[in-house]
């Protein structure tokens, strides 16, 4: 894994769980955003970034609509198994640039992309609380 996305790993796993699942959906959910536009943008200078950005997104985007987030019901995999699942996802995220053999310019792209997901993942409670206390945002 690259540098950045293993960085925003170390720093963020023992922090603590700031993120609500709803709020983690919404991340996801402009991510997936981000990389749709970011391919369009890619499109002309570089085709492979963009393709690389746009399964990128719908990575993202295909595992938030199967996810069974807390309050809903119709998803097919536990929220915390979601969280695993994308630690994964960011991994295969930075390594998209060596994958989809992508021009030095847009690699930063997806390292800046990846570390993003890493620390919404890492700021995430996963599991219900099990003490009193301030309630993730």
């Amino acid at each position: 894994m690259p540098v950045l996305p293993s960085a925003a790993d170390v720093f963020t796993r023992k922090l603590p769980k700031l993120l609500s699942p709803a709020n983690h959906r919404r991340l996801d959910y402009a991510l997936a955003a981000a990389f749709g536009l970011a391919g369009a943008r890619f499109w002309r200078k570089d085709r492979r970034a963009a393709m690389a950005s746009w399964l990128s997104g719908a990575s993202i985007l295909g595992l938030s609509l199967i996810t069974d987030y807390p309050g809903e019901k119709d998803g097919l995999i536990a929220f915390p198994l979601h969280g695993k699942i994308e630690l994964g996802l960011a991994a295969l995220i930075a390594t998209m640039p060596e994958l989809f053999d992508v021009r030095h310019t847009a690699r930063g792209y997806f390292n800046t992309k990846a570390g993003i997901l890493t620390v919404v993942s890492n700021l995430t409670a996963f599991h219900a609380p099990q003490r009193r206390g301030r309630e993730p945002i």
